[in-house]
């Protein structure tokens, strides 16, 4: 099948024919009908896996400090083998889709084979023509809904998700910083139309 990946070492942006998936016991396999590409979060691992050694380690100290206590357990040696097989792979790209459900593992309960599914997740839902997704981060598409609004779902739910963190109620009175996807997407606005930017694979 066919995915979208960026080599984690640098370089373009590649489509692969990469396995098909397999799925567990917890997980579906999706057929991929839309899958949405969240820019900011894209060019930014895109960024950053072009950038260089040292602009790497400034952007994401984490991944230093995780590499030095490698480096203290494993020694050296071991430590730069993982870290040079780590930047010769590739990451897949996206996190936010929708499919038709093609199979379900035995475990999975309220999801069956030829229904759409809205799906989510860095490393699972990912631009490619399948995808092998937990359950639990599949949600039923209504009627109606079509494959290109519902793969915004993953975006909206981090949105829901902030209002609900921050517990607010209508009629409160908020400062939005920032204009990304969501920000700039007003349905009942001819200049900012909420779907543009959607891709099919």
């Amino acid at each position: 099948m066919k995915q979208v990946v960026q080599p984690t070492g640098g370089g373009a942006i590649r489509v692969l024919d990469v396995p098909r998936p397999s799925i567990g016991a917890t997980e579906v396999l999706v057929r991929t009908e839309a899958s949405l590409i969240s820019a900011g979060t894209e060019l930014a691992m895109t960024k950053l896996a072009q950038s260089s050694l040292v602009q790497k380690a400034r952007a994401r100290p984490d991944l230093v400090r995780q590499v030095v206590q490698k480096a203290k357990s494993d020694g050296v040696g071991q430590t730069v083998k993982t870290v040079r097989n780590r930047l010769a792979g590739d990451t897949p790209l996206g996190y936010s889709a929708c499919g038709t459900v093609i199979a379900v593992g035995e475990a999975v309960s309220g999801i069956r084979p030829g229904q759409r599914v809205a799906t989510g997740g860095a490393g699972v839902a990912n631009h490619a023509e399948l995808q092998s997704v937990p359950s639990l981060l599949c949600s039923p598409v209504p009627d109606g809904v079509s494959a290109e609004e519902a793969a915004f779902s993953t975006v909206g739910s981090i949105a829901l998700h902030g209002l609900r963190q921050a517990d607010l109620g209508p009629g409160s009175k908020v400062a939005v910083i920032g204009l990304g996807l969501l920000g700039s997407s007003r349905p009942d606005s001819p200049k900012h139309p909420g779907s543009t930017c959607s891709v099919s694979t």
